[in-house]
């Protein structure tokens, strides 16, 4: 299903005329995710976020999206907004979109910055997305919340308390069944390894320290983007962009640089 670029919900903040930057959220979070970001930088760049299809205020599509959908969107939304040679910032299923619409011919992203985000479905990916959207069908999303979080944080966070915790869960609990199922089944089944080598834009990647596999995962991502630089960390999970800003700016900021 193709989306009109006046269908999704979007963000603009800072002033004209300043280099871009991009945000796109997670599954099940929205464009609020990035708040800390437009705090940090708004001052200096034109910032555009936007909030993938069928989360926060962006229609639920009437059909599965693909991650060829997904950086489409992004492209028709940057396009609409005037956002060419854009940072483009992309956490979790933001930076599988990010890495889709980065190694396309003629692509708006001139830098990229991939964080917690995979280049494929991982082997077995594919059944634990049917296991995780049959549980949010039967139990719906506060109790897909209550299964996430701990995933998502790292057990520092999760202990002390960290504020951005119930921010995410208020995201989660928000979010339309049937628009995180739909953007579920593009991480369901997606490839976009073929098209690494090709991309020769400056090139981040930013993984959470606690976040399971995905500092192996992101460290082989690095090993087939040109001059791809790769930074952990410490004591976040799945989001670091909210569970821990300040780090997380630090590294976006010298990046920027």
């Amino acid at each position: 299903m193709t989306m009109r670029p006046e269908e999704f919900h979007v963000g603009i903040d800072g002033p004209e005329g300043a280099p871009w930057l991009v945000f796109s959220n997670s599954l099940a979070t929205d464009l609020s995710l990035w708040d800390h970001q437009v705090a940090a930088f708004g001052g200096r760049f034109r910032i555009l976020r936007y909030d993938q299809r069928g989360h926060g205020g962006t229609p639920v599509p009437d059909t599965p999206a693909t991650i060829e959908q997904l950086a489409d969107d992004a492209a028709a939304v940057m396009a609409a907004a005037g956002a060419r040679d854009a940072t483009f910032v992309g956490v979790s299923m933001g930076a599988a979109t990010g890495l889709c619409l980065a190694a396309q011919p003629g692509s708006p992203v001139a830098r990229l910055v991939a964080v917690d985000g995979q280049a494929a479905t991982a082997p077995g990916g594919a059944a634990t997305w049917e296991e995780r959207i049959a549980f949010a069908t039967e139990r719906g999303m506060a109790a897909f919340a209550d299964v996430t979080l701990p995933r998502w944080f790292s057990k520092a966070a999760q202990a002390g308390g960290n504020p951005a915790i119930p921010r995410v869960r208020a995201m989660i609990e928000a979010t339309p069944l049937a628009g995180m199922i739909a953007c579920a089944r593009a991480l369901q089944a997606y490839d976009v390894r073929d098209g690494l080598a090709e991309m020769r834009q400056p090139t981040l990647l930013i993984a959470g320290a606690e976040d399971g596999a995905m500092p192996q995962t992101m460290r082989a991502i690095q090993g087939s983007i040109t001059g791809a630089a790769f930074h952990e960390i410490p004591e976040a999970g799945h989001l670091p962009c909210i569970e821990r800003p300040e780090a997380f700016n630090a590294l976006l900021a010298a990046f920027l640089r």
